[in-house]
């Protein structure tokens, strides 16, 4: 059984996409440790990327190629100035030169030593081959990306044919939403507490308080900038930030001076239902317009569905309970995180897998789960409003237009909010008895949708809106 932590589950990295910006951006990471590792780092002469299927249909709207060329300079997507980002790519394309690692000079030109390739590779549909020229031959290697920054090497893939078993760590190993209560009625915990029993196996509890900070943090203040940004989004479709002039006529003449001042005045503003509609949709499209420009977002489950879970828990903070502290954006960060894992080993979080019903879909169910434990609901219940938020996104497709995480993307994300929110209501008015589709089954059920989806609405803009709009349109 495979051990997902929270810290997996919810990472902090670069727009627009997990699969396509983010998990490239580590391939080039993972494969400059393989060629240390094996001392072939210091003798490569010439690198070439060869990029295939999803990854090449839709890389450049993705910005794979920039990804991965600055994961080969050994730029870090946690840390890294976003404003440094634009600089590396354009120094290297002017100089046709690489800093490889930070460490020597190669020489690389975009246009030749990335190589976009229609076709699909076997194992998934995010696939692409390092190539390192040493002493005149050519060592290659490939890696898939599967999806929200999750990326496995060739060698991996073929562990199991090979029986080489990997073991989960965890007390309390999950890959099912009835093993989950299980241990919540074993432990007599609510799923954040088994939850945080696993982590706590693994790191010192005041290393995890840190990184949920860090995580929190990093989703407050991409709300904030998206909300203090003017203008349209990078890529050529000319989309308008909407969150900027959304956010003005909600907060009115009120004024603070950072994030956390920015969520206190929010709790002091009107909450008529048609308000709380607006800010949640607000939060949601704020984060998706930073993540659309190259932002630092948090990766929840993917990039392109980063939006729900931060407005779903501003939501909570600012207008459910304005007592709420860490230990509140503690519970709903694990729940939400192990919610993500079940779908994760059951399915797929991959749009270019299952279509947006494994990006979005399960961040909604996500968000649901996490809201419902906070507002007072039963392990049992929880985990019925992750199932209506699923429910009532399968069979949602990826076509994005350009290839570009924006159109209809950023919307969505809004969508998944507000049904996930209502998805909660719906759960604690619901005695679990009563359910006919468990969890368990709804996982079941979109990983089938996904394997019956035609590829042209996964993620390739080969369907649906990306081939019924012209760009001519926009």
């Amino acid at each position: 059984m495979e051990c997902i932590s929270i810290f997996d589950m919810l990472k902090i990295g670069v727009g627009p996409s997990s699969s396509h910006t983010l998990g490239p951006w580590r391939a080039a990471e993972r494969w400059i440790k393989e060629l240390k590792d094996k001392k072939r780092f210091d003798k490569v002469e010439k690198i070439t990327v060869d990029l295939y299927g999803s990854l090449s249909l839709t890389g450049k709207g993705h910005a794979t190629d920039f990804a991965v060329v600055l994961g080969l300079t050994g730029a870090d997507p946690e840390r890294m100035p976003i404003e440094n980002i634009n600089t590396i790519i354009d120094d290297v394309k002017t100089t046709n030169v690489l800093m490889f690692n930070n460490e020597k000079s190669i020489p690389f030109d975009f246009k030749t030593n990335i190589v976009f390739n229609r076709k699909f590779l076997p194992f998934h549909s995010n696939g692409m081959v390092f190539s390192a020229l040493i002493n005149g031959r050519n060592y290659k290697s490939t890696y898939y990306s599967i999806g929200g920054g999750f990326v496995v090497q060739e060698e991996r893939k073929l562990s199991k044919a090979n029986k080489i078993i990997f073991y989960c760590t965890f007390p309390y190993p999950v890959s099912y939403g009835e093993e989950l209560l299980k241990f919540c009625n074993q432990l007599q915990l609510p799923i954040s507490g088994v939850v945080l029993e696993n982590e706590k196996s693994i790191r010192e509890e005041a290393s995890i308080d840190f990184e949920l900070k860090r995580i929190w943090n990093t989703m407050l203040e991409c709300m904030y900038v998206g909300c203090h940004t003017e203008g349209n989004l990078p890529g050529g479709l000319n989309v308008r930030r909407r969150a900027y002039d959304m956010h003005k006529n909600l907060i009115g003449d009120h004024k603070y001076d950072n994030p956390q001042e920015w969520l206190e005045t929010i709790r002091k503003t009107e909450v008529k239902f048609r308000q709380i509609l607006k800010w949640v949709s607000c939060f949601a499209l704020a984060v998706n317009e930073v993540n659309a420009s190259l932002g630092r977002v948090v990766t929840a489950p993917t990039n392109g569905s980063a939006g729900v879970i931060p407005a779903v828990l501003m939501y909570y903070l600012v207008i459910e309970n304005h007592d709420a502290d860490f230990n509140h954006i503690k519970k709903f960060l694990a729940v939400a995180g192990e919610i993500g894992s079940i779908f994760k080993k059951g399915a797929t979080i991959s749009a270019a897998m299952g279509g947006c019903q494994a990006e979005i879909g399960v961040s909604s169910a996500m968000a649901a789960g996490a809201l419902t434990e906070l507002l007072g609901g039963t392990p049992e219940q929880v985990l019925v409003a992750a199932e209506i938020a699923m429910e009532h996104h399968l069979g949602l497709t990826c076509d994005p237009i350009g290839g570009l995480v924006q159109i209809p993307c950023i919307e969505r994300n809004s969508m998944g909010a507000i049904k996930a929110i209502n998805a909660a209501e719906l759960a604690l008015e619901t005695d679990p008895k009563n359910v006919k589709v468990p969890l368990d089954k709804v996982v079941q059920t979109m990983w089938e949708t996904a394997k019956d989806m035609s590829s042209k609405y996964k993620e390739t803009s080969e369907g649906g809106l990306a081939v019924g709009v012209n760009l001519t349109d926009c």
